[in-house]
């Protein structure tokens, strides 16, 4: 009577197997790739929210959802319906394009603050310089004609 005999299954290799849709240009650039495109819908939902400075409750009331919908988009629970997807680009300022696969431009942060506050500092400094010339021509004027 023979033995049976075992079965050995060679080793697994210990290094992590990537897949990638265009190999003839993995120079591992696309595996560490941070562009809009490596977000997912929820994440590019809420990164548009963000840039428009729109809290969850007020953009959900602006697309007349529940607050906890749009949560479970943003957190790639559930997906909205191709109506509300062109109503969401739309208040958040984006291309539906945009929001499904990244492709086109994100949105921008509104402009900071600081550069309008720059800019009213600079008109402020330009008439207070002119008041200060107004004044001295003023008291220039009053001295000829109390001298006079």
């Amino acid at each position: 009577m023979t033995t049976p005999s075992k079965k050995t299954t060679p080793p697994r290799s210990q290094t992590p197997i990537y897949l990638a849709a265009d190999s003839s240009a993995n120079d591992g650039s696309a595996i560490m790739s941070t562009s809009s495109s490596d977000y997912t819908l929820g994440e590019r939902i809420c990164k548009a929210r963000d840039a428009s400075d729109l809290s969850t409750a007020q953009l959900a009331r602006r697309l007349g959802i529940k607050t906890a919908t749009l949560q479970s988009w943003e957190s790639d629970r559930s997906e909205p319906r191709s109506n509300k997807l062109v109503l969401l680009a739309g208040i958040l300022n984006v291309s539906p394009t945009w929001l499904l696969v990244g492709r086109g431009t994100a949105p921008a942060a509104e402009t900071p603050v600081t550069s309008d506050l720059d800019a009213m500092r600079t008109a402020l400094d330009r008439i207070q310089r002119q008041a200060q010339a107004l004044a001295d021509d003023i008291a220039a004027l009053q001295d000829r004609l109390d001298g006079a």
